[in-house]
């Protein structure tokens, strides 16, 4: 009797970043979100502060696809910038800006989702206002701010698989 092979469904992780600024040089990363999807199901894992390169990889550990949006020009170079990994090299990686501009989806992540129907507990959330939030946490102690920071990292890598999905990118 033959055994029938066990098919295993594709591993899709989403990631994205918030940083203290634009620079490479100058800022620093202060949140790592990624979001693991397999079997349909969904799993949110984040990073403040001591990020580092082992927990990025111990995450992203099975996945057979990465996923960001503009990640190929900021998140994926300011973790090689910072902390010396280069995903690129590691895990396949599709940047979903890209597949909206080959549907006419032009802007940034938040303009993009509301051109396609995509909705958010923080509508006004921006990654200026990331920035606010950090440093309202670490010069202030502001408990809140943190939480509401990881909340609008939270939507940005959960919304990714919705993105996704509505291009019918594999």
């Amino acid at each position: 009797m033959e055994a029938t092979p066990v098919i295993r469904s594709k591993t899709r992780a989403y990631l994205d970043i918030e940083t203290t600024g634009l620079s490479r040089a100058f800022s620093e990363i202060t949140v790592v979100g990624i979001a693991v999807e397999q079997d349909g199901q969904i799993r949110v894992a984040r990073q403040v502060e001591t990020i580092t390169d082992d927990w990025i990889l111990e995450t992203l550990h099975g996945v057979d696809e990465l996923y960001t949006y503009n990640g190929s020009r900021f998140d994926l170079p300011m973790i090689k910038a910072k902390l010396k990994l280069d995903l690129k090299q590691s895990i396949r990686h599709t940047d979903l800006m890209y597949a909206c501009w080959k549907n006419d989806l032009k802007g940034g992540l938040k303009a993009v989702e509301k051109k396609i129907g995509i909705t958010r507990d923080l509508p006004d959330m921006d990654g200026f206002m990331a920035v606010v939030l950090w440093w309202r946490y670490k010069n202030d102690a502001d408990g809140d701010a943190l939480e509401t920071l990881l909340r609008y990292n939270e939507e940005d890598v959960v919304n990714l698989d919705m993105l996704r999905r509505k291009l019918g990118v594999d």
